[in-house]
């Protein structure tokens, strides 16, 4: 019968390995984690489920490239599916959520984020969900290579929301990160299934290449076959720009692709590739592509992979058809330097996490508004570690988020407010009243104040944004919202916030030195003195049968020696104030030893956002030098500051 059903649905005669094992726990109201390599089929292990349960799937993705990729899918097949992003305009938006709640869809894809959406709440609760699946689960593990700290929250909207059924897949995990994922998601072991992730069909090469050398290198190998589908990964958004460039003067169907450009202008790019009219993609491997192209032929790393991990997931973009796929690093340690100044930019200074325990114990109220990019710049903390830093603090037992609401709502009448206010009658029409009295209309677009209602009407803010909602719904109006706000309910201001920035902040610098040493291990993956096939299985605990796979460049010439970091000029002879004069006498509060080293090594952090940094002399100038290194010499220079 579930056979019928996968040729009825998607035209398949048979399934892949583990997928119907996956899908009857899943049909029998179990949950289930999937971990099978790239291209190996997971995402039919909710695909099928989805149409055959009673009720709608949510896929919760990482990245809007993963979505677009499954939903063409789908869409292709006739399922009802949709997503949820940044990129709808308000009429797609409603479209969505009104097929959402009226059963219409079968699935619908969102970010973790969109749970604390407090107009997606509004409409989640009226939705009846029969299974919700965690696309790139690894995400919920610190210990993964991709941490989403958002994540972590998802066990708590399992129960919110009342979803009974959960569905991890994942193609990079280790063992350590299933258990973990598995553990905080209530997956069983026994419902656990690995494939295993070594492909016969895919050639692991390593081409020690002098960094001087790898434009040469890389135009040399995608001419030995001008057309053959491939991705090119970088490092640097500038670097995906200018290697795009030689490719094109040397002939090449190439284009850039990375997070700096407009999602339309991303779109664009991944259809070309997708149609075959575009036949080479340079793209940054910190932005990730999610392009389920069948006959990819090349996947090459103009620069090292960010980890083991990171590496795998690339490599398996390649040959999902079965046919045969290159897949080769340009490798050497000159790139190791800028691989770690992403991981030293992300770790926050202790000060600036004393900052963010006085405004929480300074907070009069129960109730903590955080604006997040308001946040980051008044504490210097990228965005993604002050999320982590939030959720530790929830760890802590010192804040819990409630939801996220908006600043400002605006609308459009599409009718007359007497019309709206006509609908409705007794109290309901006296509240509507309220509400409608309390908005200022100006040329076009008229704006909520919502304190000036809850405080006339004795009512809720949740009242008010129900009625909004109920009205947009009615295509009475068309709503907008802008300016969003993280409310967190603080649980106690009894706490030292010296001693707990001090543990906090020895986090942050456990989870810089895994994240460093997750490059090294990298690096000497590729220099290790056996078959890479077999080395790549056994990391995410595979043990192959054969001892040489035959098909990796160690097994066919041997072990690989990558070219060492080139002689720069000693730290000890660059004019120290002549590089830091300007930084030094622009910054003034927001001046520290860190935050100078990031400056010199060219990683941009928060505090910069108040001057013209990257326009000074000597940004960026101690980039290609170690981290540490640099701040060694800066912190020796310290009398002269």
């Amino acid at each position: 019968m579930l056979h019928d059903h996968l040729k009825k649905y998607f035209g398949f005669d048979s399934f892949k390995k583990g997928q119907q094992a996956v899908i009857n726990k899943l049909l029998n109201g179990e949950s289930a984690a999937a971990i099978f390599p790239t291209g190996a089929g997971k995402s039919l292990c909710y695909q099928l489920p989805a149409v055959l349960l009673p009720a709608m799937t949510l896929v919760v993705s990482p990245l809007l490239s993963l979505m677009k990729d499954q939903l063409d899918f789908l869409v292709a097949h006739n399922i009802p599916a949709a997503r949820l992003d940044s990129t709808l305009g308000q009429d797609e938006y409603n479209r969505v959520m009104q097929r959402a709640t009226s059963g219409e869809l079968k699935i619908l894809m969102i970010s973790v984020e969109r749970f604390r959406n407090e107009r997606f709440r509004y409409h989640l609760q009226k939705m009846k969900v029969s299974m919700m699946v965690v696309d790139e689960a690894h995400c919920i593990s610190e210990w993964g290579h991709n941490f989403r700290p958002e994540y972590l929250k998802l066990p708590f909207y399992q129960n919110e929301f009342k979803i009974t059924r959960t569905l991890l897949l994942t193609a990079t995990a280790t063992r350590n990160v299933v258990d973990d994922m598995c553990q905080k998601l209530n997956v069983p072991f026994n419902n656990v299934f690995i494939t295993g992730f070594y492909r016969e069909n895919l050639f692991l090469k390593v081409t020690p290449t002098v960094e001087s050398g790898k434009a040469d290198q890389l135009v040399k190998r995608i001419k030995e076959d001008i057309k053959a589908p491939t991705i090119v990964y970088v490092t640097l958004q500038k670097t995906a720009e200018y290697v795009a460039q030689v490719l094109c003067s040397n002939e090449i169907n190439a284009h850039p692709y990375h997070a700096g450009m407009q999602n339309d202008e991303r779109e664009y790019i991944q259809n070309r590739f997708m149609d075959g009219s575009l036949d080479c993609i340079v793209a940054t491997i910190a932005f990730g592509m999610g392009i389920d192209k069948k006959n990819i032929r090349r996947v090459i790393h103009f620069d090292l992979p960010k980890s083991i991990e990171n590496y795998s997931q690339e490599i398996g973009r390649s040959g999902r058809d079965g046919g045969p796929a290159l897949c080769e690093v340009l490798a050497n340690r000159e790139s190791i330097n800028t691989l770690e100044n992403f991981v030293y930019g992300d770790t926050p200074e202790e000060a600036s996490i004393i900052k963010i325990l006085h405004i929480i114990k300074n907070n009069n109220g129960f109730d903590w508004l955080a604006r997040l990019y308001t946040l980051s710049g008044e504490t210097n903390i990228r965005v993604l570690p002050l999320k982590t830093l939030l959720v530790y603090l929830d760890m802590e037992g010192i804040i819990v988020p409630k939801f996220t609401y908006f600043d400002e709502y605006y609308f459009k009448y599409n009718t007359e407010p007497e019309f709206i206010l006509n609908q409705f009658h007794g109290e309901r029409q006296v509240f509507v009243g309220a509400v409608l009295e309390h908005c200022h209309k100006k040329k076009i677009w008229t704006y909520l104040d919502c304190e000036g209602i809850i405080n006339a009407y004795k009512t809720t803010r949740e009242r008010v944004m129900a009625a909004l909602e109920y009205f947009n719904e009615k295509k009475w109006i068309e709503l907008h919202t802008k300016n969003a706000v993280d409310v967190y309910d603080i649980k106690t201001q009894d706490f030292d916030a010296e001693q707990l920035a001090h543990r906090l902040y020895h986090l942050f610098k456990n989870k810089e030195r895994h994240e460093i040493q997750r490059i090294h291990d990298m690096a000497d993956f590729f220099e290790n003195g056996s078959c890479l096939s077999g080395g790549l299985a056994k990391y995410f605990g595979e043990q192959l049968e054969k001892e040489k796979c035959g098909h990796c460049s160690f097994c066919k010439g041997g072990r690989a020696t990558l070219p060492a970091l080139r002689a720069q000029q000693p730290l000890a002879l660059c004019d120290f104030d002549a590089l830091t004069k300007e930084f030094v006498s622009q910054m003034q509060d927001s001046f520290s030893v860190l935050n100078l080293t990031k400056f010199l090594c060219g990683i941009y952090t928060p505090a910069f956002s108040r001057a013209s940094i990257k326009g000074m002399h000597g940004y960026g100038a101690l980039e290609n030098y170690a981290f540490t290194d640099v701040k060694a010499w800066v912190e020796g220079k310290g009398g002269r500051l």
